[in-house]
């Protein structure tokens, strides 16, 4: 009966690390459920993709189907797009860059966007498209 009067000095943690981990996760799901960036309907493509990108480097610029031009989520014009890249592009010259076009977007935009990317010499341009149905 000795063992019953003995004195419990440890703590459980079990339950508390748990309950860490259970609110970690959530966190982690709700804050990349936040940065997205801007939803637009990409045009379809019969080839995969060449090669993937590091995703901290890329830069995204985004046309939606309004002819609105947004950098990594945030709204630009031409003239703000090419001076925030030519900032990008000194610290970092091999700037990789994925366009996301609506598939409703007129062209002109987009190659008005393209022509910004070829007067700073980013070279490494990538097109974003959906896998086509089959």
């Amino acid at each position: 009966m000795q063992a019953d009067s003995k004195s419990y000095d440890d703590i459980n943690v079990t339950p508390m690390v748990d309950l860490y981990l259970v609110l970690l996760l959530i966190f982690i799901i709700m804050t990349t459920a936040g940065v997205q960036g801007i939803k637009v309907n990409l045009p379809k493509s019969g080839a995969p993709a060449s090669q993937k990108m590091d995703a901290p480097k890329t830069q995204a610029i985004t046309i939606n189907n309004e002819g609105k031009i947004f950098l990594n989520t945030i709204p630009v014009t031409l003239a703000e797009l090419e001076s925030k890249l030519a900032a990008l592009k000194s610290s970092m010259p091999e700037l990789p860059v994925v366009v996301r076009g609506d598939s409703g977007t007129q062209y002109q935009t987009i190659m008005d966007v393209l022509n910004v990317l070829g007067g700073l010499s980013i070279t490494q341009i990538g097109l974003a498209t959906k896998a086509r149905d089959k």
